[in-house]
Parts: structure tokens; C-alpha cells; sequence
């Protein structure tokens, strides 16, 4: 049975650069964010979206994710009903994609909002990514030429590493690009022997 190899990290710690790392191994990897966005732009999560925050994100007829953004990111109930949208439709997405990649011993599912999402229920084993603060507000100013204070809100609406870490099987600390190749490796051989000795 494929196992679920669960890939989080706080915003500009790099995850989905180690989830191509994976990849490049040869490891299927599911983005969640990249799905949740692709999903967004469905008639039916559109729909969902616009009924539950109204005119508010409308900009020009067209739903603004910059003005959804700014809501959620203020207001942390605002937030949760977002996810209440978009998560069971990762879910749903998500549980179509494993069933096509059921030869695979391992996949990386990579989310952001792995723990505070539940997902992490779902997984065999946990990787997170970490990095220095200043390091990840350095990286999405340059990703996104967003503010710092924006950054710093998107943060604050996440777990801690601390807090991610306590709950983690593995932790790759994204500074490096060799080490962290390394200790991709070093996860490999682990779930290797694990699977050997199954």
C-alpha cells in the first residue's frame, strides 16, 4: 500500500523547491496548494466562495484573490470558513490523484497548513521544512513583492516551527541546497529499510 509521506513547512521555507528534490528522485509529489488554487477556479468552489464573502472580493466582476486574501488573512473566523470550502474538495481531489499513482511506494503530499488542516491525520510520516525567519520574509518578498508586514500576518496565521517540528518524523532545514539533497537521502534509505523490513 502507497504510503503517504506528509510535506509541511511555513510560508517561504522552501517546501515545494524540497518537494521537486522528491520528485527528482522519482517520488510522485501532490501540491496542495497548487491544486486548492487550480480548484478555486471551478464554477462550484467559486460559487461557494463568492456566496459566503459576497461583493466584498469582487473586483470588475471578477473574484479577487488579492481582496480574498486580505480578508482571511485579517480574521481568522474569516479564514476557517474559507477552508471549510476548499479543504474536503483537496480531500475529495487528492483521493482521485493516489488512486491513479497506487504503484508508488511513497508520495509527498505537500501543504502548507498540513497540521492546522488535519491532513496530517492521513499521513504515514511527517517531513517539515524550516529555515531562518529573516531567510523566508527575504523569500517571499523576492517570490511575491509582498510586504513584510503582509508576510509577517501570513506567519502569524500559521503554526510555529516549533510547534510543527514536535510532530514531525523528519526535518530538513532549507538553507543549503547539497545538505538538503542529503538529507533527502538519508529519508530515502530510512523508508527503504522500513519498507524491507515490512
Amino acid at each position: 500500500m502507497t504510503k503517504i509521506i506528509g510535506l509541511t513547512g511555513g510560508i517561504g521555507s522552501g517546501k515545494t523547491t524540497i518537494a521537486n528534490y522528491f520528485h527528482a528522485f522519482g517520488i510522485p509529489i501532490y501540491i496542495a496548494d497548487d491544486e486548492a488554487k487550480k480548484l478555486m477556479d471551478s464554477n462550484e468552489l467559486k460559487n461557494a466562495v463568492q456566496n459566503t464573502f459576497g461583493k466584498a472580493i469582487m473586483e470588475n466582476g471578477i473574484m479577487s484573490r488579492e481582496k480574498l486574501a486580505k480578508i482571511v488573512f485579517d480574521n481568522p473566523e474569516d479564514l476557517e470558513k474559507l477552508n471549510a470550502i476548499v479543504h474536503p474538495a483537496v480531500k475529495s481531489h487528492f483521493k482521485k490523484w493516489l488512486s491513479q499513482h497506487k504503484a508508488a511506494a511513497y508520495i509527498i503530499y505537500e501543504a502548507a497548513i498540513l497540521f492546522e488542516s488535519g491532513s496530517f491525520k492521513n499521513c504515514d510520516y511527517i517531513v517539515t521544512v524550516t529555515a531562518p525567519i529573516e531567510t523566508r520574509i527575504e523569500r517571499v518578498i523576492k517570490r511575491d513583492n509582498s510586504s513584510r508586514e503582509k508576510i509577517l500576518k501570513r506567519m502569524d496565521a500559521q503554526w510555529t516551527d516549533t510547534q510543527r517540528i514536535s510532530k514531525s518524523d523528519f526535518i530538513i532545514q532549507n538553507l543549503n541546497t547539497e545538505e538538503a539533497k542529503q538529507e533527502i537521502k538519508k529519508i530515502l534509505n530510512f523508508l527503504k529499510i522500513k519498507q524491507k523490513d515490512a
